[in-house]
């Protein structure tokens, strides 16, 4: 799956009783996003992006904000001066779903390096 296709997808809701995916499920849905993106412990994504100035680096949270809200599903973000770190899970199966993937290929596109 390209990154492009899961960027158009939209983020489905979720279910208490969703299975997380795990194994190939994960790789199968990894490699439809950046490799910037790191898979930890096969429970959440992450990805530090850099930016020129503490300016730019709220622009960019502003965008994924703007993405989560419509999408529903909201990231964990820390925001420092010329960096921003985005962790992506979902809280209700305490793991990863397909909306992470969807969510992480939605905020490389706010990304202008």
């Amino acid at each position: 799956m390209a990154e492009m296709e899961l960027a158009k997808l939209k983020c489905t809701a979720c279910r208490g009783d969703a299975e997380a995916l795990k194994g190939e499920k994960i790789e199968h849905f990894r490699r439809g996003i950046s490799a910037e993106w790191r898979v930890e412990e096969e429970h959440h994504l992450v990805r530090s992006f850099k930016f020129k100035d503490f300016a730019q680096a709220l622009e960019f949270v502003n965008c994924v904000g703007a993405i989560a809200e419509q999408e529903q599903h909201h990231p964990d973000i820390h925001l420092s001066w010329g960096k921003v770190r985005i962790k992506l899970y979902t809280h209700k199966i305490d793991g990863l779903h397909e909306n992470d993937f969807i969510l992480a290929a939605k905020a490389d596109s706010c990304y202008k390096d």
